[in-house]
């Protein structure tokens, strides 16, 4: 069969082959990407879309993180605990380097707490004190960070500061109950449902690009370009296995039998 292989008509169609491969692979990734590029816009789009719903309703304490809820629009109602403000990062924002604002919120309906990273600040030795008495608070939920190494240099807010958000190391220093979530707040409020304005010095951190979705039928288009190379790949085989079998010249050839 090798010997066959090797006629010029079977090489040059071995070498259209190739071509016909490399462009089915090609075409394949580029489906490939289209439907996560696709996923990823329908993801963003059905979160900020959403309504916002009460925190307890989308993840409750200890529970683990729903990562399709992640980026979803939540409400959270309760009183902030200024003791325990503690400074994240160091962090990037808008070209500038400064800190995540980080206050825990003891939520009413539960008692449990929730981080809520309040803002961005660059200038970390004036700490910006949380709204006093019960507050709601407008954002998008995300899940816990990995561990971090903590910035050295930085005055605690109270708390010393922190590398990341890392619910493995919350659990032992909050007491109580806590949500596997943060809150990256978009707005406050006053039990009264009045505005309460961002302090001087602190920007709101707008919530990350949602990482995960796909799109299915694309997705499908892909395996089918590849699929289509493979089954190119298949019929060259056999058409040259064929050709070896009616040749008289390859009788006795081992690898025909």
């Amino acid at each position: 069969m090798l010997r066959t292989a090797l006629k010029p008509r079977w090489l040059g169609l071995f070498a259209l082959l190739l071509v016909i491969i490399a462009a089915c692979t090609q075409l394949g990734l580029w489906q490939l990407h289209v439907a996560q590029d696709k996923g990823l816009r329908d993801a963003l789009q059905k979160a900020h879309e959403a309504r916002p719903a009460l925190i307890d309703t989308v993840v409750r304490p200890h529970q683990a993180f729903p990562n399709p809820q992640s980026n979803r629009a939540v409400t959270a109602i309760g009183r902030y605990a200024a003791s325990d403000q503690f400074l994240v990062g160091p962090r990037r924002l808008g070209g500038r380097t400064g800190y995540w604002v980080v206050t825990p919120l003891d939520v009413t309906e539960t008692g449990a707490r929730l981080a809520v990273v309040r803002g961005f600040v660059t200038d970390t030795t004036t700490p910006i004190e949380p709204p006093a008495g019960a507050v709601s608070v407008d954002g998008s939920l995300a899940p816990g960070e990995a561990p971090g190494t903590a910035p050295a240099g930085v005055l605690p807010w109270p708390k010393p500061a922190r590398g990341s958000i890392d619910f493995s190391l919350l659990v032992n220093d909050w007491p109580g109950e806590l949500y596997n979530a943060f809150v990256f707040a978009q707005g406050e409020k006053t039990a009264a449902g009045a505005g309460i304005p961002a302090p001087a010095g602190l920007d709101r951190v707008p919530p990350p690009e949602v990482t995960g979705g796909l799109k299915w039928r694309n997705a499908a288009y892909a395996l089918q370009w590849w699929v289509f190379g493979g089954f190119a790949a298949f019929m060259w085989f056999r058409m040259v296995r064929e050709d070896a079998q009616r040749d008289p010249a390859t009788e006795g050839d081992p690898e025909r039998e």
